[in-house]
């Protein structure tokens, strides 16, 4: 058991509090191995009619995994953030196939990880303070945790975007894309929190949910989907740079500033995962991936960059997107072997 998860069962409910807001309740291994057992034993349990998920502090619901110990063992064996990452996903999967209502306040930040524990939910909150996106690709690392599974499944290729660019979602744009249902301003949730307690989810969000501000990022789709259709992150950035949407040229220089390499498996993810079906199928490419990603250069130097150094200036290898080869891209994608982590289809 970790203090950085707090778990009881109270007035019908199942409660997940995050509790590490130092760190905006960034996931460790401790976490995860806490919270799956408890969801687990909530299923067949009759005093249970639903879990809900909440983080300490006004900062966000959880920044992501916890990325420093995972500087740390990438450079040697890696094989704590192997077990890591296979338990995560485990609970991931177990998240977006759990029978009950699992209800995600997404308040404040939420990244990464972060979106894994909340996003595959059934009942997904947002608040005006919302902050929700994938940033892996600026350290190294490819979108995880069934982002794979939620980014290609958004309107036309505003996930592809997302994706690339390590786009934030605010409220409005959350919703649009299809990584939250509904909006409750923050001052309400408390009040949304306690009414949870005394009555029904449907009644709760009926007295406490209003509509949600609008999709900035969905009035964009035109010059969106027309830019990241390419089949190629070089041909997608050449059309975002001749694009006469200033938004466009923007975009091309964030994609520009990631690693290489991890822009150019992230796409194959992405288009890979629009043709699967299942998270769980889904998430077994991303840990083969993520598995690759652990032994990279970028993933270290990303990290050394972003929080160890924050010299904000990696040296990606390779430098460019030309200097990746497809061959590069596809080892990626490689069988683990006994290590795949196998999880099946429901």
């Amino acid at each position: 058991m970790t203090d950085d998860v707090l778990i009881e069962k109270r007035d019908g409910l199942g409660l997940l509090h995050l509790n590490r807001p130092k760190a905006i309740n960034a996931l460790n291994h401790a976490m995860v191995l806490a919270i799956t057992p408890a969801l687990r034993g909530w299923i067949d349990d009759e005093e249970v009619s639903a879990v809900v998920i909440t983080g300490a502090g006004e900062r966000g619901l959880c920044a992501g995994g916890d990325i420093v110990p995972i500087y740390h063992d990438a450079q040697g064996s890696g094989k704590a953030t192997q077990d890591f990452w296979r338990d995560e996903y485990i609970l991931n999967a177990l998240i977006a196939n759990y029978p009950k209502p699992y209800v995600a306040v997404m308040d404040g930040i939420v990244m990464g990880g972060g979106v894994g524990i909340s996003a595959h939910g059934s009942v997904r909150i947002v608040t005006e303070r919302s902050k929700v996106g994938m940033p892996e690709v600026g350290i190294g690392l490819v979108p995880d945790v069934g982002g794979t599974y939620l980014l290609p499944r958004a309107p036309g290729e505003l996930g592809t975007h997302i994706a690339l660019t390590t786009g934030r979602l605010g409220a409005g744009d959350a919703i649009a894309t299809g990584f939250a249902d509904h909006f409750v301003p923050s001052s309400d949730l408390p009040s949304f929190l306690e009414a949870l307690h005394t009555s029904s989810i449907e009644d709760a969000l009926d007295k406490f949910a209003s509509a949600a501000p609008e999709s900035e990022l969905l009035a964009q789709q035109g010059w969106i989907d027309e830019c990241y259709s390419a089949d190629t992150v070089e041909e997608i950035v050449a059309r975002l740079q001749a694009h006469s949407a200033p938004e466009a040229a923007a975009a091309a220089e964030q994609i520009l500033s990631k690693s290489p390499i991890a822009v150019k498996v992230a796409l194959e993810s992405l288009r890979r995962a629009r043709r699967l079906t299942t998270i769980e199928e889904v998430l077994n490419d991303e840990y083969r991936v993520s598995l690759s990603c652990l032994k990279s250069h970028d993933l270290v130097e990303g990290i050394r960059a972003q929080v160890i150094d924050k010299d904000r200036n990696p040296q990606w290898q390779p430098a460019t997107l030309e200097a990746v080869t497809p061959d590069q891209v596809a080892a990626y994608f490689a069988d683990l072997g006994e290590l795949e982590l196998g999880l099946k289809g429901k």
